[in-house]
């Protein structure tokens, strides 16, 4: 006998993506629709960031490319 408690497994499925703007290939996530609730707080983003460049600056080798 099949259990009635879960008829449909998708009537579990929540999650559904943020707002966005734009259309096709200029499609975005529209950033004043976004919250932390969505995961879009990250605290090391600028450091990150600043080392990323500073490592492209060097060059793949890690040297000076001077």
């Amino acid at each position: 006998m099949r259990s009635t408690h879960m008829t449909d497994p998708l009537d579990k499925a929540t999650s559904s993506p943020p707002p966005t703007l734009g259309e096709g290939c200029l499609s975005r996530y529209d950033p004043d629709a976004l919250s932390a609730d969505d995961g879009t707080e990250f605290e090391g983003a600028a450091q990150l960031w600043e080392q990323m460049k500073l490592e492209g600056e060097q060059g793949s080798d890690g040297l000076d490319p001077q």
